[in-house]
């Protein structure tokens, strides 16, 4: 199987070191860790957590604006702003 997956693969292993560290550099969780190596599982793991995290807060923003645009007169100067603020 590794033959297969190497065969495939024209990425080094260099090349995933250094996509490893910019995506640990992305996640509030691992830049508070500073220099600590986090094993490649966890970071994966910690990555799927933090955007299952982002989808939730944009859900409830999402949830929140129409909440909010609901209530409100459409032709309203708080209107205008929102939908010029979501362009």
């Amino acid at each position: 199987m590794s033959s297969r997956r190497s065969s495939r693969s024209s990425v080094s292993e260099e090349e995933i070191n250094e996509l490893i560290s910019k995506l640990q550099s992305l996640l509030p969780s691992s830049r508070r860790r500073g220099s600590n190596q986090a094993s490649t599982t966890k970071l994966l793991k910690e990555t799927c957590s933090y955007i299952k995290s982002l989808h939730r807060e944009v859900d409830d923003l999402s949830d929140r604006l129409s909440d909010l645009m609901a209530g409100m007169d459409h032709n309203s100067p708080g209107a205008e702003i929102i939908r010029s603020l979501l362009r």
